[in-house]
């Protein structure tokens, strides 16, 4: 398969690979702790770098649930028979512990040239064996981080990657921190070859998941790709999102049951609480930690009104990754139709929600993208751009634009989005605005009003600024 995009990630590797080739860092060797969700394609891209790096490598890929004994000798056995120049020296090798298992790394790795050696699921190396860590800390002091190495830690388990970092942890202090995030907007219509508006569509659907984007013929629509992977049970579009709640959260659990409930359309912790307890609503010393614990391995996040006045208890919990809040809402149900050959009964689901669906899940898109063109435009000044809702959700401002978060100093501009294939941004939109602006703390008759439309804005309208599919995919371009 053909490696597309990460043109970011690539660069960023390969600066750091450029400081242990000139040896400007602080230490000879470099550590990188890469990580992010799983099936986002970190793996890949570690590979990839490697190959394109020119050098002698290794990786090695840990095994969930093994054996630590047995996984130390897979780890020497992986390194005897790599490119590494000193790899034959630990052939046969047995080791009885991960300090003689990567003191034999530090033997194979040269001392003369540059090399990169990743371990890939470190999350379950620690999990394995306690020992791990300090093993690893030991050896980097002492040998490896003296030699010309590019040491990538990989994992996808974000609490025990961040832990890894953390103040009195063997490791900390000693590696580069990596996040890998999906494809980005620009590179899903890169690799889709699709028109501005269409490759937005295929972004929320596909969240930039690599082997979902790939999945998707070039030049194909959005019903045409829907019915192609609906009527295959084993596409990547309709797999990968179970293995990813499989992965982390057994259907048993609270966890896949709040998020179930927000990815229906739930967004208030009573609503949530609600749906997710069944018969009874999960109580709140269950159902609060469940929250903070799906932010911080940033599957959920979390939104508060933004204006000048605080209200941190009016929160909207909603699903971070695009492709799984379209699974959670739609292929949930649709893939047992799919599993009987009624391929047309689960995009019938799809369809008859699908407008009002795009057009909520759009919202943190055109925030980010606008957080990424605002300097450009004249709105140096908003660092920030959210959105402002009483209890009632009447109204509801989709952007609100400041100078910070969560309580802002000044707001600047105050804005709506209409995601609709054939209706512009009107006058009756651009009245409803004026009409409900001031309902921001902060805002007043002169702040300035914007728009973001999918087909375009009526000529005329008193807008200070408006933006629309185009100018989206390019907030994400390489500048």
């Amino acid at each position: 398969m053909i490696f597309q995009g990460r043109t970011r990630d690539l660069d960023l590797l390969s600066g750091q690979y450029r400081a242990v080739v000139e040896g400007s860092g602080a230490t000879r060797g470099r550590a990188v702790i890469m990580t992010g969700r799983r099936r986002v394609g970190k793996s890949r891209l570690a590979q990839e770098f490697c190959e394109r790096s020119n050098s002698p490598y290794l990786v090695f890929q840990a095994t969930r649930g093994r054996n630590p004994q047995a996984e130390r000798a897979d780890f020497v056995t992986t390194l005897a028979e790599s490119p590494l120049p000193g790899a034959e020296l630990v052939a046969g090798l047995q080791v009885q512990d991960w300090n003689q298992a990567l003191r034999s790394l530090a033997l194979a790795v040269p001392q003369d040239r540059p090399s990169v050696v990743v371990i890939d699921e470190v999350p379950w190396l620690v999990e394995q064996d306690t020992e791990f860590e300090g093993a690893l800390q030991t050896v980097w002091d002492r040998q490896l981080s003296a030699k010309p190495v590019l040491l990538l830690l990989v994992g996808s388990d974000l609490s025990v990657m961040q832990a890894l970092q953390s103040y009195g942890r063997p490791f900390f202090g000693r590696a580069a921190k990596m996040v890998v995030d999906p494809l980005n907007l620009a590179d899903v219509r890169t690799v889709t070859s699709l028109d501005a508006a269409t490759a937005v569509d295929a972004y929320l659907i596909t969240g930039g998941f690599p082997e979902i984007v790939q999945s998707w013929r070039p030049g194909t629509s959005r019903t045409e790709f829907l019915q192609a992977s609906l009527a295959n049970p084993l596409s990547p579009l309709l797999v990968a999102g179970e293995l990813v709640l499989s992965g982390e959260f057994p259907a048993a659990g609270h966890s896949r049951a709040v998020l179930e409930s927000i990815g229906s359309g739930e967004r208030t912790f009573s609503a949530i609480a609600a749906q997710a307890g069944g018969a009874n609503a999960l109580p709140s010393g269950t159902l609060s930690p469940l929250l903070t614990t799906l932010q911080e391995k940033r599957i959920l996040a979390v939104d508060v009104p933004l204006s000048t006045k605080p209200d941190s208890k009016n929160k909207r919990y909603r699903i971070t990754d695009p492709y799984l809040r379209f699974w959670l809402a739609f292929l949930r149900r649709g893939v047992p139709f799919a599993e009987r050959g009624r391929a047309d009964l689960a995009l019938q689901l799809i369809e008859r929600s699908w407008t009002a669906w795009r057009g909520r899940a759009v919202e943190p898109l055109v925030r980010e993208s606008l957080l990424r063109l605002l300097p450009d435009s004249g709105w140096s000044e908003a660092e920030v751009v959210g959105g402002w809702w009483n209890r009632q959700n009447n109204p509801e401002i989709d952007l609100v634009g400041a100078d910070r978060a969560p309580v802002a100093a000044k707001v600047h501009f105050v804005g709506s989005v209409k995601w609709l294939a054939n209706r512009p941004f009107d006058r009756h939109d651009y009245d409803a605005l004026v009409r409900d602006v001031l309902a921001v703390t902060g805002a007043t008759p002169d702040t300035p009003l914007v728009a973001v439309s999918r087909a375009g804005v009526t000529p005329g309208l008193p807008l200070a600024a408006h933006w629309g599919p185009d100018d989206l995919v390019d907030a994400w371009q390489r500048r």
